[in-house]
């Protein structure tokens, strides 16, 4: 991650505890108390616990975790939309926890748009007063905000269907509208809750295509929600995985991969495809330009492509370019070693 980006969202210890005196169950949660017995003993449940996450301007954090390990309670504290039981959320620098009305309004309306799950589309409005909602909000007429959904609307993949109404389009193109609204908003933060779980796979896919185009012209900052490993691995820049209301590992993609922090990230990652998920840049000999080289790769090809550049050759090596540069080496005895993960957690006690 490059060090001189600035921190567009800091969250800062950061507490949920839903029920009916959730400041004297804070005092059991920081003595100790975890959730099982919260909720046994205390008739609370622990949503959020200690969180510290800093989101880079312009990249997309994703945060992932199972069914029930607070994802969507946490990205509904960035707008407010649910009030924490202690902690702070910063935006450029400023805690908006301490913010009025006026000001969340505006945050909402102006900094921070949202993309959800199920579209949240106005069934009475056109597509191209849907897209331009956010900006309908602000006090701008049909007239004034049509040329701008319009715009977003062709950028997504729906030149001329501005006149037609919701109920008249699929579940894809349903979506991109909630993107082409999220993006006519101008705002500089995106916030994406399982924006893309209900749609069919290839359809998905497509939209995870279109959202890394989009960013790499627009570079948004963008907190995206999932429950879906592969496409976390394939968007994110940070990953936050989160297990009970409590982040267990966080980092850059490839970093996790290789280097679980503990058995439930081992067994959480331990089915994916690494050969199409890991990059050359994660595994090679950094600086190792010189010698007898089978090729070049480029930095950022996945070990598939290599693999399939060698054509089942164990003993192939690649000089690494990034562009023009030569910046290391990586050899098929290294790739070998990266696709075999680390033994997890339900295979060890297998063998025991």
């Amino acid at each position: 991650m490059s060090e001189d980006k600035k921190i567009k969202i800091s969250i800062k210890h950061l507490y949920k505890i839903f029920g009916e005196h959730p400041e004297a169950a804070l005092e059991d949660v920081r003595a100790g108390m975890g959730k099982p017995e919260l909720l046994s003993e205390r008739a609370h449940v622990l949503g959020l616990q200690d969180i510290n996450v800093d989101m880079q301007e312009g990249q997309i954090t994703v945060i992932m975790g199972l069914s029930g390990s607070g994802k969507s309670t946490l990205i509904r504290h960035l707008n407010r939309l649910i009030e924490p039981t202690a902690g702070e959320v910063l935006v450029d620098g400023e805690d908006i926890l301490k913010w009025d009305e006026r000001r969340l309004r505006k945050l909402r309306r102006e900094t921070m748009s949202m993309v959800f799950q199920k579209f949240a589309l106005l069934p009475h409005r056109t597509v191209a007063e849907n897209a331009g909602m956010a900006l309908a909000t602000r006090g701008f007429s049909k007239k004034e905000f049509e040329g701008e959904a319009e715009k977003w609307l062709n950028r997504v993949g729906l030149d001329g269907y501005g006149n037609q109404y919701p109920h008249q389009l699929s579940g894809g193109q349903q979506q991109r509208v909630g993107i082409a609204r999220a993006l006519a908003s101008n705002s500089p933060i995106m916030l994406m809750d399982e924006a893309f779980s209900a749609l069919d796979p290839l359809i998905r896919t497509d939209m995870q295509d279109l959202l890394l185009e989009l960013q790499a012209e627009l570079h948004k900052t963008i907190v995206f929600i999932t429950h879906d490993l592969d496409e976390a691995l394939k968007l994110a820049d940070h990953l936050v995985i989160l297990k009970d209301g409590a982040v267990v590992q966080q980092g850059e993609p490839q970093h996790i991969l290789l280097n679980p922090a503990d058995p439930y990230i081992e067994d959480f990652v331990a089915d994916i495809n690494r050969a199409r998920v890991l990059r050359v840049r994660s595994i090679m000999r950094k600086g190792e330009t010189t010698g007898e080289f089978s090729g070049d790769v480029d930095y950022n090809s996945n070990l598939e492509n290599v693999i399939a550049q060698a054509q089942g050759q164990l003993d192939r090596s690649y000089r690494v370019m990034r562009g023009s540069e030569a910046v290391g080496s990586v050899h098929m005895s290294d790739i070998m070693q990266a696709l075999v993960p680390r033994e997890s957690s339900s295979d060890a006690d297998q063998a025991a």
